[in-house]
Parts: C-alpha cells; structure tokens; sequence
C-alpha cells in the first residue's frame, strides 16, 4: 500500500518519487486539472459569483491517474507550488475527487516547500496542513475578475472597434504605460545646451579632466550656456584664465551590496546582464527549480522563482557565509548576517528569495550538466544570493575644485578609486542607461590646495535633452511592481499576451506600441478610464490581498466591483461608432498627423488636396481615409510615419531585385498570409516554379526589407561546424518555425532567435538536447542513409529511414554498434508510425495520389472548404455554487476569456 503525493510537473514528480522511495507514489496534475469554460456564463454574478468548472481532455486523464493510485492508499498529499496558483490547484483536485466520491476514508493534507531537496522534501512531509482558503478565495477573486474584465469588455470592443483583440485587466493597463511613454516621446521638444571641459596638466605633469561649473561668478545650471555663442564666450574665458587648486576634498563612501531576488529583479537583471526576455528566463529558472542530473542525481539547484521576499532561511545565510570566508577570506564576511527587506508597494514576501539551494554548488562545478541559457541564469542567481551576504564594499572620491586669479571662473573634476572591493569582488549589478556613472573608476592624479596647473585643450560641446527611454522588460517590470500591479507569476505572461495579441513589438529590446494597441489603449482611457488607471488597478491588487491574508470577503469585493464595471459597460450600449471614431481622431491626432515643418495643414488629403483625412473604422480595423469619400477613395494605412514605401496593393509589393539574377523581390499576400517571392512563373514551363518561403514570426511584412527577404530566401544557411563532431550546422525554415540541423538531426529555435543571424553557440545549445537523446551509429552501406539509436516512450530503439526496432532490454545506447542496429533492423524492423507501408498496391497509391490532389485543390484560394468534422471531446463541467467555488487560472490561450495575470 503506497501514500499518494500530487505535484504539478512531471519532472518534479520523478524527482520527489526518488526522495521518498517506494513507499509513495508521485504524480503530476500537469497544472490545472480544470477551468472555467472559455463561454459568456461560467461566471454568474446575480448567483453571488458562482462559478462552473469544466474538466478538459488532460485534467480527466490526470484525474483517471489520481483515482487508481488512491484504490490503495490511505493518505492523499497535495504538494504543488507554495503560492496561491499551486493551491488554487490542489484545491481543484481534491474538489474534483470529492465530487466523485473518492476521498472516502482517505487523509488529505496538505504540504509545500521551497527547495526540490531531500531535506526539503522530508521535511514538507513531516509538517503537513490544511489548504489554505483565505488565499484560494483571493484566487477565485482574481480569476472570477479576470473572466468577468475578459468576457464583459472584449465584446464591447469588438462592436465598437472593429479589428480590436480582446482586453485583459492588468495587461491593459501594462499597454497604457507603454502607449504613455510613447506619446511623452512624440511630443518632447529636445533643449540645446552645451559644456565646458578642458585638460590640466600638474605640476609633476599628470594629466586630467575638469568641468566648468561657475562663470562670472555665478553657478552654471543645465542650460544658462544653450547656444553656441554663450558657449563660445564661456570657452575663451577659460582658456585665457590661470587656474589654481582651490580645495581638495576627499571622502570615503560605502556601496552595499544588493539582495537576493525577487520574480521581478531576477526578470530585470536576467533582461540587462543577458538579454533573457521575461518568459525565457522564467522557463529556465522553473528548470533549475525542479532539477537537474548531477551524478546520476536529480537536484534543484535554486528555490521557488515565484516570490516577492528578498530575505533567505538561516541555515542558507549561514551556509553562504561560511563560503565567504573559505573563499574569499574572513575581511569579506560581515560582523552579522545582512538582513533586507522589500520597497515594492503591495509585497507579500510570503517566501524566501530565489537562491541557489546548496552555496557550494558553484556554477563551475555544475555547468557541465546545464544547459547554456541554465549555466548563465544559475551563475546569475548563485553570484547575487552570495554577493548579498558579503562585504560592503568601500570607495575613496576625491573631488576638485579649480580657480582663477578672480575666483569667478570655477572648474571641478572628479573621480573615485576602489580602497576595498568588498561585494564587488563576485558581482557588479547591471544598470539602466539613465544610470551610468561616468565617475566610477577614473583616478584623479595626488594635488594640494594652492597648486597651479597647466590649461590644456578647452572643448565646448553641444548636447541635448533626450526624451524619456522606452520601455524595456526590465524596466517595465520594475515600474509594474513600483506601482503595485500584476504580481510575481504574473509579469512574464501580461508582456507576452501585449506581444502575442500584436499591440506592442519589440525593437532593440524596446517595447514600442502597434497602431493596433494605441487603439485600443485611446478606447479604453476615453470610455472606460477608472479601469485602465493604475491607481484603481493597484487598488485592487491591495483588496485581492486583504482576501488572502483573511481581512477581506471576495464576495464582497466582487460585489463592490461588479456594481460600478457592469454601470461603465451598460453606459456604452447606445455608442455610437461615430462616437468612438471622433473621440479616437482627437485622441490620437498628434500621433497620426503630427504638425508638418511647412505649416501645411497635416490633414490636408494629398490626393484631392480639399479633403480633411481623418481616422475611419471598416470591417477589418482602422485606417486612414478622406472626407470627401466616395470621390475622393484615398485611404492610408494605420501608421504614424508613412516613410516605409509602398503598402500592399492587390496583395503585392515590390522591395527591389535580386542583385545576382534581376528578379523581382516582392511581398506576396496569399490565402494564408504574406509570403517572400522570387520572380515569377514561367508561362512556358508550367512545373517550374519561383522560389518563396514564409515570413517567419517576430518579422513584419510590410516593413520587411530587400536583405531580409534575400536572406529568407537564401535559407538553408551554414551556421558553422559542430565543436565536438564536426558536422556542419545549418538553420533554416520550416512548417513548424525556425530549426537548426545537423544531418539529421534538428533542433528548434525560440520566438526569439532570429534565425538569419543566430550563431553557433546557439545553434549547439540547442540541438543538445536532441544530441542528448539521438546517437548517430553512420551511413547504411547500401543507400548512405543514417542508422541512428534514440530515447523513446517506451525505451531506446534503432532507427533508419522509416524503418524501427526497438533495443533488446539487456543492450544499452551506448553498447549497440552499426552492424548490429542494421541487423537488428533486417530482423525485427517494423514501419515507423505513419510511414507509408512497402506493400501499397498500385490502386491504394492511385488513391493516395488523388487524395494529394484535391487536397491541393482544397487549399486552393477559390475552393470550397469541407467543414470539419465534429470532435467528441472528454469534457465535463461542474456548477459549483459560490459558496463552494474555487478557481484555477487557464493556462491555454482562448479568446476573451485569456488570463494574462496568471503566470
């Protein structure tokens, strides 16, 4: 008879399954088990907010699993995540069985840990406890919110702004941010101003740098010297002056070094130091959370990612100290352990930082065994954790100030020097540009009061104010928990869903907002302000929280919040488009027709020249159009700067020619999106036919250019040779996205990876996965093709062409040789799953070809198309009244009702 343990990831199952032994047996849910159907009702409000659940395909598989595990056992242990999504999940899977009937006689407990250790593991399981309602009820709140934002708003702007994706609650708001700064940045007038710099020489001929700071006596602010004729002035001053040292000041300063990190620093720093974007790095520390093989053991190398504490449990500050000193030396430990708390507003601190589990897991000792993104995140976290309980480290400024003969001329130079590096020793932290000090490390030559120095060169130099910087993943995320919106899980999903619904693009790591999205963002503040402002929206971070933390009713937070929403909403029925156009042009009139430097009018239609353009709404989105419509049929796309050339007209736009052949380069629109083409058909060689290939994601059509699209045509391309095998490395295109190949064997790229520059150490990093699971054996000697062995569901087998056999149970990967896998294959080959089979007669092959022909047809432009066949779905959903209800945040992509403040 075996206990029964539930967490949510397989991996971390097969890990738990081992610290515990055979007396368990360890299961994963695969996260939610159920959800609320994606359909208007599951939420009803005038039935106190009772929810319906619906069980899909997985969660009744993962349920099925559950229940036969249990016909033996007499504990139940829920064990996932030690946040309020894990709970909200082990609460759904106890509800499900209860619903059933089978926890009769069985103890359900619950139990959580920080750490995927044994000691961890052993001692959740020594301390079990009951669910934890107050926070499945701030869940239900949130998810209840989410849904009801969702299902209640997406439709609204769906009538009135057609082409609109649907809107989110928090990730609307993290869109009007973006569209804010952006609108700062087209509206910012740039100020001239200029400085004064000029070289000295000391009297033992040292050189250096000063600044001018006072000019006739009176102190310079940023722009008294704002043209070039000041400047000048200001130049000539100098330079006909004699400077004196007038004081010398010298002080020292400490640095401290930073905490551990929270969900948001590591995202931000993993951003600046790495360039991880949020769900890259939140995928890889979710990996080193839940383990990696070091000497044929499963560890996990850093605690929960999922947190907004920055404090670490004793026996891991002791542990990290005592490294300090043993490696570093006893001057860099501190007298006592460092002790932080958090500054971002609404922080729960619920759990540990993000450390590494065990300090003396080095990154050097365990690189071997990690992958390249896993080695660099790691160093990051186990680097930060340590430098965190080091030294401070301490810093000699010296600041001087120089004089003329009259004392109104001032210059003043600075610079610092490390007198101990302290914390600086491990870790430097990454900065913002904003943030970049000049004055760190520049030495400053010995001088003493009284001292007369030789002028230099003397330079004026022109500059002016930048607007503010767009937004970045780091610094998104730090202004999002500043404000007190969204929460650790959440930020790496709400950026996402802004990309995947197409209202932001990255460019240089910057956000910058699609025309689509400022819609959007415009929309909402214009009819539905309170609910896209951040202070209403942090607000309702802080109820949320008084829900989990047992201060609050959700009910009643609901109620309070259902009330005014669904009044705004109801408050829209009669709006007219006309309304929405108007206020929409007003709104957004300085983007889409900023003022022009020959004062005409920007409004003014270039094609009739009496027409005012102005914002239009059609079927299929917004655009630009004429007043003067329908005889003047003038239209523009949506975009602020029109400077990108030609649109697609007819489906069809020319970039330039091929530079080796004179072929057209064109942007195709076919049925099923834009494509690249080469030239075009021969009409008297009907089977020859121009090169095209698809536009892969992350590139926009319209603003693709000629080397882009000569590049994507070019695919394959060599990356370069394997280190190790020394095979060459190709990456290209194919139906399913970006890969990299060698032989074959591929591996896949990320949305990310742009794959006309990726480079080899990428291109390595991933197909070692495959590498890890694949062993080429060589060429068969009768057709060259390549026998390979591979990891399998059901064990290693061999492989060549369509053909499999699977290992004999005593023979490992490592021990089958070429001459074997081909006679194995010769003996107990059998066709690869969906492979043709060798016997097709000449009739199923007649049929097969006329199968591929109308199915050629089918995907034609102007076929009819067969409607599908409906699929029986193993789904069941469950009326749980509001009393009862509890919910679990979606992790599929649906339409109105997608959650992107669910990580």
């Amino acid at each position: 008879m075996t206990d029964v343990v539930v967490v949510e990831s397989p991996a971390k199952a097969k890990t738990i399954n081992k610290y515990l032994g055979d007396g368990y047996t360890v299961l994963a849910s695969f996260g939610h088990v159920r959800d609320l159907p994606p359909k208007d009702g599951s939420v009803r409000p005038d039935e106190n907010f009772a929810m319906d659940w619906q069980t899909d395909e997985r969660g009744a598989k993962q349920i099925a699993a559950i229940t036969k595990a249990l016909k033996s056992a007499k504990r139940l242990y829920l064990a996932t995540d030690p946040d309020r999504e894990g709970e909200a999940i082990s609460w759904h899977v106890r509800s499900v069985l209860e619903e059933k009937k089978l926890l009769r006689g069985i103890d359900v407990q619950r139990i959580t840990f920080n750490e995927i250790t044994k000691s961890a593991i052993k001692a959740a399981m020594e301390a079990p406890r009951d669910l934890d309602m107050p926070l499945i009820e701030a869940y239900l709140a949130r998810r209840a919110l989410d849904y009801l934002v969702g299902f209640t708003l997406s439709p609204v702007l769906w009538r009135k702004l057609p082409g609109s994706r649907s809107a989110g609650r928090v990730q609307s708001v993290a869109l009007r941010l973006i569209c804010e700064r952006e609108a700062e940045i087209e509206v910012f007038k740039p100020r001239e101003y200029w400085t004064i710099t000029s070289a000295f020489t000391t009297p033992g001929n040292a050189g250096f740098q000063a600044r001018l700071t006072h000019l006739a006596g009176q102190k310079l602010d940023q722009f008294d010297l704002n043209n070039e004729a000041l400047a000048f002035s200001a130049r000539d001053t100098v330079m006909a002056g004699s400077f004196t040292v007038r004081s010398v000041e010298r002080k020292r300063v400490k640095r401290n070094p930073p905490p551990p990190f929270t969900t948001s620093t590591l995202q931000q720093e993993a951003s600046r130091k790495l360039g991880m974007s949020a769900q890259t790095t939140m995928r890889t520390a979710q990996q080193l959370y839940e383990g990696v093989d070091i000497g044929g053991e499963t560890i996990g190398l850093i605690t929960y990612m999922r947190t907004d504490g920055v404090t670490m449990a004793k026996e891991a500050v002791t542990a990290i100290r005592g490294h300090i000193g043993q490696v570093f030396g006893g001057e860099y430990v501190p007298d006592y352990p460092r002790t932080y708390s958090t500054k971002a507003k609404n922080a729960q601190e619920a759990h540990e930082a993000v450390r590494p589990t065990d300090a003396s897991l080095i990154p050097e000792k365990v690189a071997r065994t990690l992958t390249h993104d896993q080695q660099r995140l790691y160093d990051l976290i186990w680097k930060r954790s340590v430098a965190s309980q080091m030294q401070s480290a301490e810093l000699d400024q010296v600041a001087i100030v120089l004089a003329d003969a009259s004392g109104q001329t001032q210059m003043r130079a600075t610079g610092s020097t490390i007198a101990f590096d302290g914390f600086l020793k491990l870790y430097i932290e990454g900065r913002d540009d904003s943030r970049a000090d000049d004055e760190d490390g520049k030495l400053l030559p010995p001088m003493k009061e009284g001292d007369k120095v030789r002028t230099g060169d003397v330079a004026a130099d022109q500059h002016f104010t930048q607007p503010p910087p767009r937004y970045s993943e780091a610094s998104l995320v730090k202004k999002m928990e500043e404000i007190g919106i969204g929460r650790p899980s959440t930020y790496a999903s709400i950026l996402g869903v802004l990309r995947d619904r197409n209202y932001v693009r990255l460019e240089t790591r910057r956000f910058m907002p699609e025309d689509r999205g400022r819609l959007v963002t415009a929309f909402l503040t214009s009819f539905f302000e309170r609910y896209v402002d951040t202070g209403f929206t942090a607000s309702l971070e802080e109820q949320l929280d008084d829900i989990s933390d047992g201060r609050a009713d959700w009910h009643d937070v609901m109620a309070a919040f259902w009330h005014d929403f669904s009044a705004a909403v109801a408050q829209t029925k009669d709006l007219k488009i006309s309304d929405v156009i108007d206020a929409l042009d007003e709104d957004l009139s300085e983007h889409f027709f900023p003022p022009r430097e020959d004062e005409v009018d920007p409004r003014t239609c270039t094609a009739c020249g009496t027409g005012r353009l102005g914002l239009r709404l059609g079927k299929f989105g917004a655009f630009i159009g004429c007043s003067n419509y329908p005889t003047c049929q003038f239209t523009r796309r949506l975009v602020a700067d029109d400077e990108g050339g030609e649109t697609l007209k007819d489906g069809l736009k020319v970039l330039g020619q091929d530079p080796e052949t004179g072929e057209d380069i064109t942007v195709r629109r076919g049925p099923y999106g834009l494509y690249i083409q080469k030239g075009e058909p021969n009409p008297e060689d009907k089977k020859a036919k121009p090169k095209r290939t698809t536009i892969p994601k992350g590139l926009e059509g319209d603003k693709l250019t000629l080397t882009e699209a000569l590049g994507l045509l070019s695919l394959p391309r060599v990356v370069g040779l394997h280190p190790e095998t020394g095979e060459t490395i190709e990456a290209g295109l194919g139906r399913f996205g970006p890969y990299v190949k060698m032989g074959a064997i591929y591996g896949t790229l990320d949305k990310d990876d742009d794959v006309l520059t990726v480079g080899l150490n990428r291109a390595v990093d991933s197909l070692a996965k495959k590498l890890a699971s694949i062993r080429n054996l060589g060429a068969h000697p009768k057709d060259g093709e390549p026998v390979m062995v591979r990891k399998g569901r059901f064990g290693p087998y061999v492989q060549h062409g369509s053909m499999i056999a699977n290992l004999p149970k005593d023979v490992g990967m490592d021990d089958i040789t070429l001459d074997g896998a081909i006679a194995l294959v010769a003996e107990k080959g059998k066709p690869l799953k969906g492979a043709a089979k060798k016997g097709a007669t000449k009739k199923t092959a007649a049929k097969t070809t006329r199968t591929k022909k109308a199915a050629a047809t089918i995907e034609g432009e102007d076929a009819p198309k067969k409607k599908a066949a409906p699929r029986a779905a193993a789904k069941k959903t469950t009326k749980t009244p509001a009393s009862k209800s509890k919910t679990a945040a979606s992790k599929k992509k649906t339409t109105a009702s997608e959650n992107p403040d669910e990580g």
